[in-house]
């Protein structure tokens, strides 16, 4: 190869191009990004940056040297429009074709909007770093003004932002559509567990609440509720999932579903490998096929990509991680690791969930394919290394014990 263009200047297309890099590869490297900045760490948006603890230049994947050796070319501020398969060629804005020997496919997802969301400022998306900034600034002046912050939305990036503007000082509203947050992601039981950490630390969270519009006046003032109620708001935070970003690749003749579709190995076609949160792929060490929106995933799937590209579909090894991903909710750490998706029996097997301090274990068939954690990171990882060595949940058990 001549040429590797890396579309997404994200977590996944940095640790693609010094995979690339590391392992050999001197040719060209085109680095292809919607946004102007470097790549940036996305988890403090909804944390540290979002509550002013950090600056922009800290959350830089690109502090120092780290691009020293890299010799990208790089094409930020470019948004990729078209893929031309059969011509070996990326379209960036319509108009410009870049031409590429491999292609690495990292454009991420972005956050779905709920319908019918009237222009009012205040009413804000958190995916990139100005939404974060934009969102900051709002809250800044909630907080002076003594006024409340709505958030649609009871997943994981919804309630780190409930808990950032609540130990800001502001007073929050949680709403969410399911009956139990995250049952989707966790089950019933583990989602009602962390749907109580809202409650212990007086957020109002209201379940099986649908939005049914927004009332102001240029700037939001109030959310309307399908039961015909309305809360007021001074700034509200959508956060009710993410697409993979392919609307781009519609034409390629890529197989598209729900990511971009890819082999055990990451590849979607010769030549042609996606990571981080817009692929789709066949996970060999839990037999299904996985798209996951984790940081972990991004970095691991990335670095596993580059070699996959490099080795070639006929040679490169499967990528078969166990999922890992983490959560900063006021004063606990929820971690999970595996797949829970075809789990049939879930049991806490260290502490207790009213102590919001407790280790449950996930199985299947009598294996143990996941693990979730309050504030017991030690058995988290140890945990994750025994659904890697697919272990019964029995001798699972008994090493964490």
């Amino acid at each position: 190869m001549n040429t590797v263009v890396v579309v997404g200047a994200s977590l996944a297309g940095l640790r693609a191009a010094e995979t690339l890099r590391g392992d050999g590869y001197d040719g060209r490297i085109v680095f292809v990004g919607a946004e102007e900045q470097l790549p940036y760490d996305r988890p403090p948006l909804s944390k540290q940056l979002l509550a002013g603890k950090v600056e922009v230049e800290q959350v830089s994947l690109c502090q120092g040297d780290r691009l020293d050796g890299l010799n990208l070319d790089l094409e930020l501020g470019q948004r990729a429009t078209a893929l031309d398969l059969a011509a070996r060629e990326v379209v960036v804005d319509d108009r410009d074709r870049i031409s590429f020997d491999g292609l690495v496919i990292a454009t991420g997802a972005s956050p779905r909007q709920l319908p019918g969301v009237p222009p009012l400022e205040g009413i804000h998306l958190l995916r990139t770093l100005d939404d974060c900034l934009a969102i900051r600034a709002d809250l800044e002046r909630v907080v002076a003004g003594g006024g409340r912050v709505v958030i649609v939305g009871a997943g994981f990036i919804g309630s780190e932002v409930a808990a950032t503007c609540h130990a800001a000082g502001a007073a929050v509203t949680v709403l969410e559509a399911l009956a139990t947050p995250l049952s989707r992601a966790l089950g019933e039981d583990m989602g009602a567990a962390c749907g109580a950490l809202h409650y212990d630390n007086a957020v109002d969270l209201r379940l099986g609440t649908g939005v049914s519009g927004f009332h102001g006046t240029g700037r939001v003032e109030s959310v309307l509720l399908a039961d015909g109620t309305t809360v007021e708001a001074e700034l509200v935070v959508v956060g009710v999932g993410v697409a993979p970003n392919t609307e781009w690749l519609g034409s390629s003749g890529l197989k598209i579903d729900n990511g971009v579709v890819c082999d055990s190995t990451g590849h979607a076609a010769p030549g042609v490998v996606a990571a981080g949160d817009v692929a789709r792929w066949h996970n060999p060490l839990f037999e299904t096929d996985m798209r996951l929106e984790h940081w972990t995933n991004a970095a691991e799937g990335g670095i596993a990509a580059a070699r996959a590209l490099l080795a070639g579909p006929d040679k490169a090894e499967p990528y078969a991680p166990v999922p890992y991903f983490w959560s900063d909710q006021y004063k606990t750490k929820i971690q999970f690791v595996g797949h829970v998706h075809h789990s049939d029996e879930v049991r806490v097997v260290d502490g207790s969930v009213e102590d919001r301090k407790f280790l449950a274990v996930y199985s299947h068939a009598g294996r143990i394919v996941g693990a979730l954690g309050f504030s017991r990171p030690k058995l988290v990882l140890q945990s994750r290394r025994l659904i890697a060595e697919r272990l019964s949940v029995d001798e699972a058990l008994a090493q964490l014990s």
